[in-house]
């Protein structure tokens, strides 16, 4: 039996979870499902600007897992983007820094932490 993927730290959580394509109804759109933790590497990394290993470090995770969760969010944010599709922020395994882990699959809590 394979273990659980351990928690991820994220320091953040947006406001807004769904992005779509103006002009299409939601309705008619693919998604792509981006976790917690993805948003999470892409903030540290693309818009601190934060060496992998200091982002790795303030996730709790070991470099080589940091860089795997970058490249899963960036490969979905371009399919998204050059396919047209939604983007929804929910899910994940994490843990809200200063708090309790939160585990998800797509469970309908919009990926909010333990509050």
């Amino acid at each position: 039996m394979p273990r659980r993927p351990k928690d991820r730290q994220v320091e953040f959580l947006p406001a807004h979870t769904y992005f779509k394509p103006a002009g299409v109804p939601a309705r008619e759109l693919e998604e792509e499902w981006l976790t917690v933790e993805e948003l999470e590497a892409l903030r540290l990394k693309d818009l601190e600007g934060l060496e992998q290993e200091e982002c790795a470090e303030r996730m709790g995770v070991a470099r080589t897992t940091f860089r795997r969760v970058l490249v899963s969010a960036r490969e979905k944010i371009s399919r998204a983007l050059v396919e047209g599709r939604a983007i929804r922020i929910e899910g994940g395994n994490y843990r809200l820094a200063g708090r309790g882990p939160h585990h998800h699959g797509h469970c309908g809590c919009r990926g909010r932490g333990r509050q």
